[in-house]
């Protein structure tokens, strides 16, 4: 345990791994902790994760929790750090519902393991104790890829190997993304699930549809065949090639993943060249795609 102390606990690390620590070794506090913080640290001096990837908590979860709490008190520690900004508090790595939940059975303490970690790793375990544990809706999952891509520079490969997921399931949860917000909050709230959302991808009105699926009850198959229904009297966009092969569509993919923007490649067969078209949404995402291109050619700082 103790070379395993020493190693920076990177990508993968994950929530099964800080619980193993804590089952089979005493908890470990900071150096200058005093004894007492080192099972229990008063609940105002704890803030939750500001990165945190989860946003949304169910009321109905967290008022059992608390009854439980109340009851028996919090079992599991919380796994915290040192606030960065304030070394007399501390801020959470793991555990922020049964923070929340002392809070409300009005406990003064809870017990706690304080872990030396940086940023990245803060973000990466609490992503991936949310997704081991399916806590996190499909928007909250893919802005959590997508934060851990944009600030920390992992890519689709590495997700895909660290979480133990598929290249095409980060790849195609990321393009959730693309969606207008309107859908995307029907996805946080349960109204819609992440199959539904996918199926709206490609539709050109993906809210007008939405509102339909949700107004009729419609399951996942009926929405792939109304989203089709929707587009197939539509004539071909000039772009796009009337047939792709699995590859170009694959690479579509990525890249809308990457820039959280609908690609679309056309790439005529037997051609050496084609066109790649980047359709925004927005104002905003015209100028993060500027600002991406800018920054890719040396042409400007970000």
């Amino acid at each position: 345990m103790a070379q395993a102390k020493q190693e920076r606990r990177g990508l993968g690390r994950g929530l099964s791994a800080l619980m193993a620590d804590i089952d089979t070794s005493p908890p470990q506090a900071a150096k200058d902790t005093p004894r007492r913080a080192e099972n229990f640290i008063a609940v105002d001096r704890i803030s939750p994760n500001p990165n945190q990837p989860r946003r949304t908590f169910s009321e109905a979860a967290l008022g059992e929790l608390t009854a439980s709490v109340r009851e028996k008190g919090v079992i599991q520690p919380l796994i915290l750090r040192r606030n960065p900004a304030d070394p007399a508090r501390f801020e959470i790595v793991a555990g922020e519902r049964r923070w929340r939940a002392a809070q409300r059975a009005q406990l003064h303490e809870v017990p706690a393991i304080v872990r030396e970690l940086d940023d990245i790793e803060v973000l990466e375990l609490a992503i991936i104790e949310n997704i081991q544990r399916a806590d996190l809706n499909a928007i909250e999952e893919a802005a959590g890829y997508r934060q851990l891509m944009d600030r920390f520079g992992h890519t689709q490969e590495k997700l895909a190997e660290a979480l133990g997921k598929s290249r095409s399931h980060i790849a195609n949860l990321m393009r959730l993304l693309t969606l207008p917000e309107t859908v995307m909050e029907y996805v946080r709230s349960g109204d819609l699930s992440a199959g539904h959302a996918r199926a709206l991808v490609t539709a050109e009105d993906p809210t007008k549809l939405a509102a339909q699926i949700i107004r009729q009850g419609l399951s996942v198959r009926q929405t792939e065949a109304l989203a089709k229904k929707t587009d197939a009297p539509k004539s071909p966009k000039i772009h796009e090639s009337p047939v792709k092969d699995t590859d170009t569509r694959a690479l579509e993919n990525d890249l809308a993943a990457a820039l959280g923007m609908k690609v679309v490649i056309a790439h005529p067969p037997g051609a050496e060249g084609g066109v790649l078209t980047v359709k925004y949404k927005d104002l905003d995402q015209l100028d993060e795609l500027c600002r991406r291109l800018s920054v890719t050619t040396g042409a400007g700082k970000v």
